[in-house]
C-alpha cells in the first residue's frame, strides 16, 4: 500500500469526497447512505484516495463502491480496502458476500469470490438498489463465503 495511506471507517463528512471518487470511477452513487455506515475509506493526509462499502442483509451482504483514485492505483490499496472490508463483514456476522462488476471480475477471485448466477443471490440482496437499478443485467455476479474454517 502507498506510504502514508491509512484505511479507516468512513464518516458522514466524507460523503462528498466518496461520491466524487465513485463518480470518477464511473460507479453509481444510487443508494449511498449519507452516513456512510459500513463504508471504509483510504486516506492520504486529508485526501480520500479509496473507498469500499458493505450493505448488510443479515448473514448476506453486498460489497459495493470499491474505487481507488487513479493516482494510487497499482499500489496495493485496492487489496487493502477489500481485505479490511472482509474483516469488517466477518465481524458483523456476514457469511456470504456478493458483488456486481462490469470491469473487475479478474480482481476479486484472490479474495475467494467466484462467479455465480444472479438467481443464486438471496432475495434481500437482489432487492438492493445496486441489483435493481444501478448495475446492468450483463454485470458479473460474484460470491465469497466468509467465516469458514
Amino acid at each position: 500500500m502507498a506510504e502514508g495511506v491509512r484505511v479507516r471507517p468512513a464518516r458522514s463528512g466524507d460523503l462528498a469526497a466518496v461520491a466524487a471518487l465513485l463518480d470518477g470511477a464511473g460507479l453509481s452513487t444510487a443508494g449511498l447512505s449519507p452516513s456512510l455506515a459500513n463504508f471504509l475509506v483510504a486516506v492520504n493526509g486529508s485526501r480520500i484516495v479509496g473507498t469500499v462499502g458493505l450493505e448488510p442483509y443479515g448473514a448476506a451482504a453486498l460489497l459495493r463502491s470499491a474505487a481507488v483514485d487513479p493516482d494510487v492505483r497499482g499500489s496495493g490499496l485496492g487489496h487493502a480496502l477489500v481485505r479490511a472490508l472482509l474483516v469488517h463483514a466477518t465481524a458483523r456476522g456476514v457469511r456470504e458476500l456478493y458483488l456486481l462488476t462490469t470491469t473487475a471480475e479478474e480482481f476479486f477471485p484472490r479474495f475467494g469470490f467466484e462467479r455465480i448466477a444472479r438467481e443464486e443471490v438471496p432475495e434481500p440482496v437482489r432487492e438492493s438498489v445496486q441489483f435493481r437499478e444501478s448495475c446492468p443485467a450483463s454485470a458479473t455476479v460474484m460470491r465469497a463465503r466468509l467465516g469458514r474454517a
